[in-house]
C-alpha cells in the first residue's frame, strides 16, 4: 500500500497539519518552530508535493481516509489536527468520521461549503484556466490572492515552489472534490474543542462561512486575524503560531 509522503519533526503530542490547494508538506515552514511543543506531522496530499506520483482523489472523504491511513501506518492513535483551506475541509471530515481520535481541532482559513461562496473566482473559472492557460500561470495567479501584498515576505515564493510540484490531475481532482462536498450537516458530529482562525481580508472564504462553522461546531470559538488574507500563517506567522500554541496547551 502506498502512503502519503510526510515530514515529521519535534517531540511531544502528535500534531497533524494538512495543507490546502496546490500545497505540500513544506507549506508549514513558518510553523516549524512549534516543534518545541509538539511532534509535527505534515503530509503531502496525493498529487501534491512529495506525494505527486500518487493519483489525487476526487472527493474530500478519500483525502481524509488517506491521511488516516498514514497515521495508522505511523501507529498514531490520538492527535491534534489542523487544516488550512482545502485541508480544513479534510480535517472537518476526519473529525466527523472519528470522534475519539482528534483531541483538538483547528480550522484555519476554511469553511464547510465546498463551492466556496464569494470566492475570488468560481470553481469553474479556475478549472477553465487550468485547461486553457495551464497550471503554471494559474497557480501564480491564484497564489497572489492569498496575500495582502504577495511581494512582501517569503510566503508567495514558498507557495510557488510547492505548487510547482502539483500535478494537473491533482489540481482538477481537488476542484471536483470541492464541487461535491458540503460539510454543514456533519458539523454537529465534530466533538473535539475547536479553534476557528480566519483573516478579515480572506478572498477565498468569507465571514459567513466562519459563522456557519462556529454555530455548527458546539465546542468551538472563533478568532479573527486583522490585516491578513488567506495565508495568514505566512503573513503573520508569529501571531498565528501563538494562537495555535495557546489553544493546544491550555
Amino acid at each position: 500500500m502506498k502512503y502519503l509522503s510526510y515530514k515529521k519533526i519535534g517531540k511531544g503530542k502528535p500534531f497533524v497539519l494538512v495543507h490546502g490547494y496546490l500545497g505540500g508538506q513544506h507549506m508549514w515552514r513558518f510553523q516549524e518552530d512549534l516543534n518545541s511543543n509538539f511532534e509535527l506531522i505534515m503530509p503531502s496530499l496525493a498529487g501534491y508535493g512529495e506525494s505527486a506520483e500518487m493519483t489525487a482523489p476526487s472527493t474530500i472523504r478519500e483525502n481524509a481516509e488517506q491521511v488516516f491511513d498514514l497515521l495508522d501506518h505511523l501507529n498514531i492513535d490520538t492527535f491534534y489536527l489542523l487544516g488550512h483551506s482545502m485541508g480544513g475541509m479534510i480535517v472537518q471530515e476526519m473529525a466527523a468520521m472519528s470522534t475519539n481520535r482528534v483531541e483538538k481541532l483547528i480550522c484555519l482559513g476554511t469553511g464547510s461549503i465546498g463551492v466556496l461562496p464569494n470566492r475570488f473566482e468560481t470553481i469553474e473559472e479556475s478549472r477553465t484556466k487550468i485547461r486553457t492557460i495551464g497550471i503554471k500561470k494559474t497557480r501564480e495567479n491564484i497564489a497572489k490572492t492569498w496575500f495582502i501584498d504577495h511581494q512582501i515576505g517569503d510566503g508567495y515564493q514558498l507557495c510557488l515552489e510547492e505548487a510547482a510540484k502539483a500535478t494537473t490531475q491533482a489540481a482538477l481532482a481537488s476542484l471536483d472534490a470541492w464541487d461535491c462536498w458540503d460539510g454543514r450537516e456533519q458539523l454537529k458530529d465534530i466533538k473535539p474543542s475547536t479553534l476557528i482562525l480566519w483573516s478579515n481580508r480572506d478572498r477565498s472564504y468569507d465571514k459567513n462561512q466562519q459563522d456557519i462553522l462556529y454555530k455548527g461546531i458546539k465546542n468551538s470559538r472563533l478568532e479573527i486575524i486583522e490585516g491578513c488574507a488567506h495565508n495568514a500563517h505566512m503573513e503573520k506567522p508569529q501571531l498565528v503560531n501563538n494562537a495555535i500554541r495557546k489553544f493546544l496547551l491550555e
